[in-house]
């Protein structure tokens, strides 16, 4: 077993449409140091706020996000949609803004492909992400003034 510790770090990005097609698009990728090797550091998580055209769904297999979300996660992802307004507030013409997680850190095949664990049991990344999504709507919307 490989140690997993390492210094954790942070790269935060935003377009303004210049490049995407995107009005809205915000992101952030956490990353730990690979103790074997620090070239490659590993992503822990990535979170991406973007406006979309794509209406909400729910993902196959997921848990829903509870009263007052429209999202869903699974131990490896998870995606919220944010409350009418919101894209308008925040300087889109598209109708709904997205957030999306990504956790490779939890990703079972990739985690297969390398010999590896994931980090916490699925469950523990389960009810993580579902909290971690909750907060993400509640506050943007609180930051943006289009709370439901």
């Amino acid at each position: 077993m490989t140690a997993r510790g390492g210094e954790v770090s942070a790269e935060e990005w935003e377009s303004k449409g210049s490049t995407t097609d995107y009005a809205v698009f915000r992101g952030c990728h956490v990353q730990r140091a690979n103790s074997e090797n620090d070239e490659y550091p590993r992503g822990v998580a990535k979170l991406v706020v973007a406006d979309t055209r794509a209406a909400p769904y729910t993902k196959e297999g997921s848990t829903l996000l509870g009263t007052g979300f429209d999202g869903w996660a699974l131990p490896d992802q998870a995606e919220v949609t944010l409350p009418a307004g919101c894209a308008v507030r925040m300087g889109s013409t598209a109708p709904y803004i997205t957030a999306t997680l990504a956790v490779p850190s939890q990703d079972k095949e990739r985690l297969a492909r390398r010999g590896e664990t994931p980090l916490v049991d699925a469950d523990t990344a389960l009810r993580n992400n579902v909290t971690v999504m909750r907060d993400v709507a509640t506050r943007l919307a609180e930051r943006y003034g289009c709370a439901d």
